[in-house]
């Protein structure tokens, strides 16, 4: 299997000028059809507040692998309630995570809905290779 450097596609891509997703109130969220559609298949690569957040892989079957960039992995689902669209990872899956979805221009914007005052993230690249993920369980 070959794995992006998830680090280094991530700092290039902050270093550059991101494009602002629309605000979350001025824009309609993203449906799941319309999500799945844009995702999966892909890694996304998000930011809050200028800084490196996070990225996603987006697997067929509504599946995700999650990583905060420390090379720690969550698997997960995806599925849509209520207008959003949520995430039961599998270290935690009575804590689901729901977000509404912006698309624009320059890729996507996530709000973070469990805690809308919180969380706001901006998609700032984007990659058809998987993730690294060289936590403690990988190979177990």
């Amino acid at each position: 299997m070959r794995l992006a450097p998830t680090a280094l596609i991530l700092a290039a891509a902050l270093a550059a000028p991101a494009a602002r997703a629309p605000a979350a109130e001025t824009a309609e969220p993203m449906s799941a059809a319309a999500f799945d559609r844009y995702a999966t298949g892909k890694t996304l690569f998000y930011a809050s507040d200028g800084h490196a957040y996070g990225a996603e892989q987006y697997l067929s079957g509504r599946r995700v692998i999650w990583t905060f960039l420390d090379g720690n992995c969550s698997e997960g689902v995806w599925y849509e309630s209520n207008g959003q669209i949520c995430f039961r990872y599998d270290h935690d899956p009575e804590d689901p995570q729901c977000w509404s979805f912006f698309e624009s221009g320059g890729g996507l914007m996530a709000q973070f809905e469990n805690d809308p005052a919180q969380t706001e993230l901006i998609e700032v690249n984007q990659s058809r290779e998987p993730l690294m993920c060289t936590g403690p369980d990988v190979g177990a």
